[in-house]
């Protein structure tokens, strides 16, 4: 892929863009066969080189008249990315409108050298219906009256846009949100529509990036869980509950229960909202939640942040007895280090997924299976 900006230095967001795709890919799948020793490696998961992303996290610089929506330079002067190749069409083309009713509603970009200004993120989501989510991240509600009277016009102006809000983020810090949330819309969440599953997205929670990769992310917990049948399962840091809901889609043998568990409040009013019976949603960190049951399920999912899910929640399923644990991972090496811990929970089968091209970043797919003391899995997935 080529990129006028990488060429300019203007951004290197993509540092492996001058090495092939496949190369990259292969480095990808070396660099995590060298950490976990998984039994079987499936095939590769790879998209498209561009176009993949269905979110947009831009900052904000320039001015009301001239806003730039991208990056910042070492001045912290704005970068303007709006046509970076990343994007979906549908994400790139409603920059362009976003970028207009900053200008109409007159919108201070927020000046980092300087501390003024208002409006510091722009946070743009599509889903697999080409409709949008967009998250204005202010300093305070001072603008709040004037985009309500402008958002008519972009309402108008952007007909996929499905839900709009106002994410309040006071400090002057580099961190890209804030706790409070104001909803400007009557829809207050997203509908994504992907790989037989319908989730809904509201503005604070979280979802994958490359919409293709986490179809396939949650096809492959689907055949897992399929073939192992087990009756209960739960699955930690769950986000908006995509690996739980796969597990009770139609085409498959479906547990009795499944249980979600993630800290974030409006994760689980989202996932809560398309739970069908059998699958319930808990708002709770997932490992204090884990070590407070009186027993294991059947199976475990967990799909932690790059730091992993630590020793505390890796020592609890090592004791456990928990026969199987799909583990969903950005950070190989960090899974290496959990795997370590639990060492009764061998890598049966395991696969890369290509969710971010050109970066040296990846996810990881891994089914564990427990051993006995010759190191022999239990047959329980036909093995």
């Amino acid at each position: 892929m080529e990129c006028h900006h990488y060429d300019a230095m203007r951004c290197r967001s993509c540092s492996l863009l001058e090495l092939p795709r496949a190369r990259q890919l292969e480095d990808k799948e070396q660099h995590a066969r060298s950490l976990v020793p998984a039994t079987t490696w499936l095939p590769s998961v790879a998209g498209p080189d561009d176009g993949f992303r269905n979110k947009a996290k831009m900052v904000v610089g320039g001015s009301s008249s001239e806003p730039t929506l991208g990056i910042l330079d070492r001045s912290s002067a704005g970068v303007d990315l709006r046509d970076c190749r990343l994007h979906s069409p549908g994400l790139a083309d409603a920059l362009e409108v976003v970028a207009a009713f900053i200008t109409l509603a007159g919108l201070s970009p927020y000046d980092v050298a300087l501390r003024r200004g208002e409006l510091k993120h722009v946070l743009l989501t599509e889903s697999p219906d080409s409709e949008l989510m967009l998250r204005l991240v202010v300093r305070s509600t001072a603008d709040e009256a004037r985009i309500r009277k402008h958002l008519p016009w972009l309402l108008e102006a952007l007909p996929a846009l499905r839900v709009m809000s106002l994410n309040i983020q006071p400090a002057h810090a580099a961190v890209l949100e804030g706790e409070r949330e104001i909803v400007l819309t009557e829809q207050a969440s997203l509908p994504m529509r992907l790989a037989g599953l319908e989730l809904a997205l509201r503005p604070q929670s979280f979802f994958q990036t490359n919409t293709l990769v986490a179809e396939a992310l949650y096809a492959q917990a689907r055949d897992w869980v399929g073939a192992i049948d087990p009756g209960t399962v739960w699955d930690l840091y769950c986000g908006v509950g995509g690996f739980a809901l796969a597990c009770m889609a139609p085409g498959r043998p479906t547990p009795r229960r499944v249980t979600g568990v993630e800290v974030s409040v409006e994760a689980v009013a989202a996932a809560s909202a398309s739970a069908p019976p059998g699958v319930t949603f808990v708002s709770a960190d997932a490992t204090d939640w884990a070590l407070a049951q009186p027993g294991p399920p059947d199976l475990v999912v967990v799909n932690p942040p790059r730091r992993g899910i630590g020793p505390a929640l890796a020592g609890w399923l090592e004791e456990s007895g928990v026969e199987h644990v799909v583990y969903s991972s950005c950070n190989a090496q960090s899974l290496a280090e959990d795997l370590a811990a639990m060492p009764s929970l061998r890598p049966l089968e395991a696969r890369v997924l290509d969710m971010f091209p050109h970066t040296s970043h990846y996810e990881l797919m891994v089914l564990l299976a427990r051993g006995d003391d010759s190191g022999q899995v239990h047959p329980a997935f036909g093995t």
